[in-house]
């Protein structure tokens, strides 16, 4: 086993914005997920209802709130690329422009 330093970070150009991202994207989950909850508080009987296929509301409940996971992650993932490709050009461009002055 080959152990070298670890290579160093560079600068990190989205922290704030892909932090606030997080968080939207958070609540917005915890408000689905609070939805699926209140359902089984209120009417739990409901969840037997048969759906989709023959599968419960609950089985596709649940189902849809682990897609819904993982399509968020794949958005918030290509959203913070995109947004720190932009702001990376945003610093070389200054920097470019620092050097001709």
């Amino acid at each position: 086993m080959l152990h070298e330093p670890a290579p160093t970070a560079g600068k990190d150009y989205g922290t704030e914005f892909k932090t606030r991202l997080g968080v939207v994207l958070f609540f917005f989950y915890a408000t689905v997920y609070a939805g699926f909850v209140g359902i089984n508080l209120v009417n739990a009987k409901l969840m037997e209802t048969i759906v989709v296929c023959g599968l419960n509301l609950a089985v596709v409940n649940g189902f849809s709130l682990i897609a819904l996971a993982l399509i968020m992650a794949l958005i918030y993932t290509r959203i913070c690329s995109w947004k720190e490709n932009q702001l990376k050009t945003l610093d070389e461009n200054a920097d470019k422009s620092k050097e001709v002055k």
